[in-house]
């Protein structure tokens, strides 16, 4: 008899790998999260410091008298030397009080927590449609054209599919409000006022996205379509909608997710465009109009929520994907 204590059972040192795997996957995600959120908060710092000419000045009216201009410097506290302003912005960071917005006369933190839920309301929205409509049409696509087949149908998806996805958000939002706001007044052109008015935001950042989505699915369904496994499962004759559904889907969902999350981190920037054009109350909006206020405590801010939203994001589809893929894990290790 094998004594166990020497050698032990296979899936006992499948599951130590696997535990090993996941504690070395955490510390290093971890690590990867903390150096990105330090070197986001840094740039943000730094903004401030590297646009030309004073900051304090450039925020006020160009005939602010000198007494103006020092008492603007105090409030946006440059009259400190450079590492205390950078620890002081860390310290309004962790302690949620990144200091007041210039321009809107409240706190920063207040601004955030009003504008947020809009923009979060629009992301989400537009994530369920972009999986809702890339997965199945991808997976069509590739059903028909799989093994060479319907080659001008081929053509006619990637073609359509890469013109749609190269076009910017901005570029289809203006499209959007000329063709449906405009020429023909069918849709609110701006506001957060009702059902309707989500109709056009979400169109403009979802279009370019389910074409791009759509276009890997289909280059990954491709790959599935051809597995020895699926073959097998259209030899027993299985029905078409089992065989996609709980065959082939199943094995698109990792690409997909991990397509999915750095879609969305790009989704996420492209809202600031978006909700300029539609008026949007959100985030994105609050940006650019900081900007163009020279509002930099509010700016900085905003420019470390959202980077730090694309971060978490990133971070979430790489646990979600280990969670699905355990082995991936041991392999990154």
């Amino acid at each position: 008899m094998v004594d166990t204590s020497i050698h032990p059972p296979l899936n006992v040192m499948h599951t130590g790998v696997v535990r090993r795997g996941w504690f070395r996957f955490a510390i290093r995600r971890g690590t990867q999260f903390l150096i990105s959120i330090a070197i986001l908060v840094t740039v943000a710092f730094l903004m401030l410091h590297l646009i030309p000419g004073d900051p304090a000045r450039q925020s006020l009216s160009p005939t602010a008298s000198p007494e103006q201009v020092a008492e603007r410097t105090r409030e946006l506290g440059l009259d400190q030397p450079l590492a205390g302003q950078y620890l002081s912005f860390w310290q309004g960071l962790l302690i949620g009080d990144p200091g007041n917005s210039i321009s809107l006369r409240m706190p920063v933190e207040d601004v955030i927590a009003s504008r947020l839920p809009a923009t979060v309301e629009l992301a989400v929205l537009t994530v369920l449609v972009v999986l809702t409509l890339a997965i199945p049409i991808g997976l069509s696509a590739a059903a028909l054209t799989k093994g060479g087949r319907r080659r001008g149908l081929e053509l006619t998806f990637n073609s359509t599919s890469g013109l749609i996805a190269s076009a910017p958000e901005f570029l289809i939002g203006v499209g959007l409000v000329y063709a449906f706001a405009v020429s023909v007044p069918w849709m609110p052109v701006a506001g957060r006022s009702g059902p309707a008015s989500y109709v056009l935001p979400v169109a403009a950042l979802s279009i370019g996205a389910v074409a791009a989505l759509s276009r890997i699915v289909r280059a990954e369904a491709l790959d599935v379509l051809s597995s020895d496994y699926m073959r097998t499962a259209t030899g027993k004759r299985m029905p078409l909608l089992r065989k996609y559904l709980r065959h082939a889907l199943p094995n698109l969902m990792t690409s997909t997710m991990t397509n999915a999350g750095l879609f969305l981190g790009s989704l996420i920037a492209g809202t600031v465009l978006v909700e300029s054009i539609f008026a949007w109350p959100g985030l994105g909006m609050t940006l650019v109009q900081s900007i163009r206020a020279k509002d930099f405590p509010l700016a900085q801010a905003l420019v470390v929520v959202y980077g730090a939203i694309v971060l978490i994001i990133n971070l979430t589809v790489d646990v979600l994907l280990a969670i699905l893929d355990p082995r991936s894990t041991i392999k990154d290790s």
